[in-house]
């Protein structure tokens, strides 16, 4: 059961750092994290007391209207990540490290992660895979740079596995099990688990002493990360089951822009109140 002191504590704290990722697994305090790609919504969700932000690759999808991830570079997060570090005071900043960005050895991995941590001040950095890149994450935390990891569905592998599909299924299971050991041996401080069946991620989070942050993976986790637009109804086209919507923002913008438009046209806007004196 969760201690009710615990979670007030980590509410109230002034910055959230690793440790306390750590202290909220050991006390089951459950963790909450957002996409975010921009000043005005990471100033939003850090004021609503969200403890980390992540600036994913998703953008390729949310802000630069690409059909999956892998188009987007490192150039392009750099300035949204700038932007999502700078606007928050509490939150943890995470920047995802992009297709392309840290396959190729260890160093271009270390490499990538310098530039995101130099150019963007953001907190940490995220990489896609388990064992295949346990090497990699050992690398950049050996240089004093925390690591998120991510395991399961990986976004930017989509056409290696065949589409969006659930991993760790059958015999999948085990792999993902490894993956997972894998890359806490390597020194991530959490890992994300995507698109995995509740109960194979609650066995994983039962094994590590890290904690497991889901994505589609049930609520026997560490905690929960969703891509804002999804869950705030901005989103076209596919949303996924494991989604809940708690608004209809488009719907909202909509009606907005249409009642904007029909006031211009009827010069019912601007208004006198709108006017500067002579």
């Amino acid at each position: 059961m969760t201690d009710p002191s615990a979670a007030a504590t980590q509410a109230n704290l002034k910055r959230v750092r690793t440790r306390h990722f750590q202290n909220a697994k050991e006390t089951g305090v459950k963790i909450t994290g957002l996409t975010s790609y921009d000043q005005l919504t990471a100033a939003i969700f850090d004021a609503a007391g969200i403890d980390f932000l992540l600036v994913g690759d998703s953008a390729g999808n949310n802000v630069f209207g690409h059909d999956t991830t892998l188009p987007v570079t490192v150039d392009e997060l750099i300035p949204l990540a700038r932007a999502v570090a700078g606007a928050v005071s509490r939150a943890f900043v995470v920047a995802d490290m992009p297709f392309g960005s840290y396959e190729t050895s260890p160093d271009e991995a270390l490499h990538t992660a310098f530039r995101f941590m130099k150019e963007t001040h953001a907190h940490a950095v995220k990489l896609e895979g388990g064992q295949r890149s346990a090497e990699q994450i050992r690398r950049i935390v050996s240089a004093g740079i925390p690591v998120m990891a991510h395991i399961g569905f990986t976004p930017q592998s989509e056409h290696g596995l065949g589409g969006h599909l659930i991993q760790g299924r059958g015999e999948g299971a085990e792999q993902l099990l490894a993956d997972a050991h894998a890359v806490e041996d390597a020194g991530a401080f959490a890992v994300v688990l995507e698109m995995v069946p509740s109960g194979v991620a609650a066995q994983v989070t039962k094994e590590l002493r890290i904690p497991t942050i889901g994505v589609g993976a049930g609520p026997h986790v560490d905690g929960q990360l969703l891509v804002w637009t999804d869950w705030a109804g901005l989103t076209t086209g596919r949303i996924p089951k494991f989604v809940r919507q708690y608004a209809d923002l488009k719907g909202v913008l909509t009606d907005a822009v249409k009642e904007y438009r029909g006031d211009v046209e009827s010069g019912a806007y601007p208004a006198p109140e709108h006017e500067y004196e002579d």
